[in-house]
C-alpha cells in the first residue's frame, strides 16, 4: 500500500495541508513541536480509525474548533486507487472509504494497515503491564474483528461486574449475570492473544537477529492471568474468587491483568538489559508487527517513523533501515536529514504546522 496523497483540516495544529507524495520515502524535517508527529498521526488514523498517542477525540481538533477532518488517497493492492476519509467531532468519528460512509467498524479492519514506530515505544519494556496489554489489543484488533469483538464484549462486561463491586458486592445472581458474558469472551481473547503471540514471536525473534547482526537472541512471551483458556475453567474462578473481589471491590483475575515479557537472551530485558539493546528490541517489535500486518491482511503497511534513530549507534542505524521490506513507504521524521546511504528523500521542512515540499 503507498500513500500519495494526505490532508488535514483543523488537526493538532494544522489548519490545513494537502501534501502529494511521490516515490517510497518521504522525510518531515523541522524542530520539534511544529507538527511532523502530528502528521504522521493523522496518516496512523488509517488502520483503525484511531490515534497511536491519544485516547481522546477532543485533544486532536484544533483549539476553537468543532471538527477536524485527515483524507488519505491510496495505491492499494487489493483495490487500487482509494480514497478514505475520516471525520473528528469532539464525541464521535465519521468513516468513508471511496464515498460510501462505513457503518460498522468491522467491515473496514485489516484493510489499510499502517505501524508507528515511536520514542514512547521504549515504555513497552520499561512501563507498566497496561501499556503492553494496549499494544497487544490495538495489534490483533486491528486485523481481527473477532477479537475486537471479544474484546469490546469482555470489557463492558467487566465494567459492569466492577461497579457492582464498587457499591459493595452485589447479589450473587447479579454477579452471575456479568460472568457469564465474561468467561467465554475472556476465552476468546486468551486464546487468540496465544495464536496472535506466537506469529508475532517468531518475527520479532527474526527481525532483532537483522537489527543487531545476530549476535543476541530476542524473545517475546505471553504472560497469562490464567492459562486454562476454556469459558467453564473461568467461570469457576470467577465464581470462587467473588469473597475476595467483593472484599478488595474489583475483578483480580482474567485478561486485564495479562502480561507481555520481552526478553534478551533469556532475561528480562527491562532490567537486564542496555539502553541500546532495549530501543532495538522495540523497533523489531514494530518490525514484527509490520510483518504480523502483511502476512494478516495481504497489504505492505505503511511505515511511521517518527524520530526513533538518533539514540542508535551508527551500525544498528544501518542494520534496522536494512530490515524494513524494501518495498514498504516510510514516512520518518527528525530534526536533521537522513544519511545520503539511505536512498532518495522527498523532503518537506515543517515550521509551526505548515509543509513546504524542499528543492530537489
Amino acid at each position: 500500500m503507498r500513500l500519495r496523497t494526505l490532508t488535514l483540516r483543523h488537526f493538532r495544529n494544522v489548519a490545513f495541508a494537502r501534501l502529494e507524495f511521490a516515490g517510497r520515502q518521504q522525510f518531515f524535517a523541522g524542530p520539534n513541536a511544529q507538527g511532523k508527529t502530528n502528521l504522521l498521526e493523522a496518516a496512523g488514523f488509517l488502520t483503525a480509525v484511531r490515534s497511536f498517542r491519544a485516547t481522546d477525540n477532543q485533544l486532536l481538533i484544533m483549539h476553537t474548533q468543532q471538527t477536524a477532518g485527515v483524507g488519505c488517497g491510496l495505491e492499494h493492492e487489493r483495490f487500487g486507487a482509494t480514497q478514505v476519509s475520516i471525520k473528528l467531532h469532539r464525541d464521535s468519528k465519521e468513516l468513508w472509504c471511496d464515498q460510501t460512509k462505513v457503518t460498522r467498524l468491522a467491515d473496514y479492519l485489516g484493510k489499510f494497515p499502517t505501524v508507528a514506530f515511536t520514542a514512547q515505544d521504549l515504555q513497552l519494556i520499561r512501563g507498566a503491564p497496561a501499556g503492553r496489554r494496549r499494544w497487544l489489543d490495538l495489534t490483533l484488533a486491528a486485523m481481527d474483528a473477532n477479537y475486537l469483538t471479544a474484546l469490546q464484549t469482555y470489557t463492558r462486561a467487566l465494567a459492569g461486574r466492577n461497579a457492582l463491586l464498587k457499591k459493595g458486592g452485589g447479589a450473587a445472581r447479579e454477579l452471575s449475570a456479568f460472568e457469564q458474558t465474561l468467561a467465554p469472551a475472556a476465552a476468546t481473547l486468551i486464546g487468540l492473544r496465544t495464536a496472535g503471540i506466537g506469529t508475532l514471536a517468531t518475527a520479532l525473534t527474526a527481525a532483532y537477529a537483522l537489527v543487531c547482526d545476530g549476535a543476541e537472541q530476542a524473545a517475546l512471551v505471553y504472560t497469562p492471568d490464567f492459562a486454562d483458556a476454556s469459558a467453564e475453567a473461568l467461570l469457576a474462578r470467577l465464581e470462587a474468587s467473588r469473597g475476595r473481589d467483593i472484599m478488595l471491590r474489583t475483578t483480580l483475575n482474567g485478561p486485564h491483568r495479562d502480561d507481555l515479557e520481552l526478553k534478551i537472551e533469556g532475561k528480562l530485558a527491562k532490567d537486564f538489559s542496555s539502553e541500546g539493546q532495549q530501543r532495538s528490541l522495540v523497533l523489531a517489535l514494530r518490525l514484527a508487527q509490520a510483518a504480523w500486518f502483511q502476512e494478516k491482511s495481504g497489504v505492505r503497511p505503511v511505515l511511521l517513523c517518527d524520530d526513533v534513530l538518533g539514540e542508535l549507534d551508527p551500525a544498528r542505524r544501518r542494520r534496522f533501515w536494512a530490515a524494513i521490506d524494501p518495498e514498504s513507504q516510510v514516512l520518518a521524521t527528525g530534526t536533521s536529514l537522513p544519511d545520503a546511504e539511505l536512498g532518495a528523500w522527498q523532503v518537506f521542512n515543517v515550521q509551526d504546522g505548515n509543509f513546504a515540499e524542499a528543492a530537489s
